[in-house]
């Protein structure tokens, strides 16, 4: 047995935290969502997400958030008229999204897990958010659990977008440019011969394929519209993008909304957004 099998195995023997505990600690202590969506480049994750879900997005319509973490796009839609309703699994963002609520604003959060809507009636909102969940899953199974529940709950005809950590961006620069190599070898996150990643059960982030991503969804009643890089090449060069000044800045946002949807380029974006359409 090769060293890395011989981690691996070693590695999957421990036994998990209890359910969510790594991402309570991670987002208690450890991550600031609304600080990174309001930097310059993380701004252009919430534009491109935002951007296309106001391709779709009519008065009157109902929208779920399922993993709203502190509610950056609930609150967004909320301020601008729209009824909202919002499922968290972080008592800690729950907190934070509540604090941020404004009077006027027609919205609700529960505290509740992707894998399990229950309290919610099947065709209840016209659009589903799933911008979150995917990133925290375990298994193909949690997976497809996750994706079938955003589309009970919506209307046929409805929109789910859904969004997504990608492998080779985050091999690329979490691993390699971060100088996370011996790191990973010796926790077993990475295979040196075929570079899978994996996801062990204390870990926090879940990583794709394209065409992992297309083969978990190609059994739900639904029609892609939209497959796409929502952050495109802007984490490879936050340092860059976060001085530009405000004429470059738009000069980048423009390229990048004219790139972002390039399936040779989609590769190179840490995060993906999946636009279906329920049949």
């Amino acid at each position: 047995m090769k060293l890395f099998d011989l981690i691996k195995k070693k590695l999957f023997k421990k036994q998990p935290a209890k359910t969510g505990d790594h991402l309570v600690d991670f987002y208690t202590t450890r991550c600031d969502e609304d600080s990174r969506l309001l930097s310059k480049h993380g701004r252009i994750e919430f534009l491109t997400t935002v951007k296309y879900i106001e391709k779709y997005l009519k008065d009157g319509m109902k929208i779920m958030e399922i993993g709203a973490a502190t509610g950056r796009y609930s609150h967004y839609f909320a301020q601008k008229g729209f009824v909202v309703d919002a499922v968290e699994l972080i008592e800690h963002n729950i907190d934070v999204f509540k604090a941020k609520t404004q009077p006027n604003e027609k919205i609700s959060i529960r505290q509740g897990n992707a894998i399990n809507l229950s309290e919610y009636p099947d065709e209840s909102y016209d659009i589903t958010l799933l911008l979150g969940p995917m990133y925290h899953l375990y298994t193909v199974e949690e997976e497809k659990k996750a994706l079938s529940e955003a589309m009970r709950i919506t209307k046929s005809g409805g929109l789910v977008f859904v969004a997504y950590c990608m492998v080779d961006p985050s091999v690329l620069t979490g691993i390699f440019k971060n100088n996370k190599v011996q790191y990973s070898i010796e926790n077993g996150l990475i295979n040196t011969e075929t570079f899978e990643t994996f996801f062990p059960p204390h870990g926090i982030f879940k990583l794709y394929k394209r065409d992992e991503i297309f083969e978990l969804t190609k059994e739900l009643n639904a029609e892609r519209l939209h497959f796409l890089a929502t952050d495109g090449y802007s984490l490879h060069m936050r340092e860059v993008i976060d001085k530009m000044d405000s004429e470059t800045y738009e000069l980048y946002l423009k390229y990048h909304f004219k790139t972002c949807e390039r399936q040779d380029l989609i590769g190179l974006s840490h995060h993906t957004l999946d636009v279906l359409r329920k049949e």
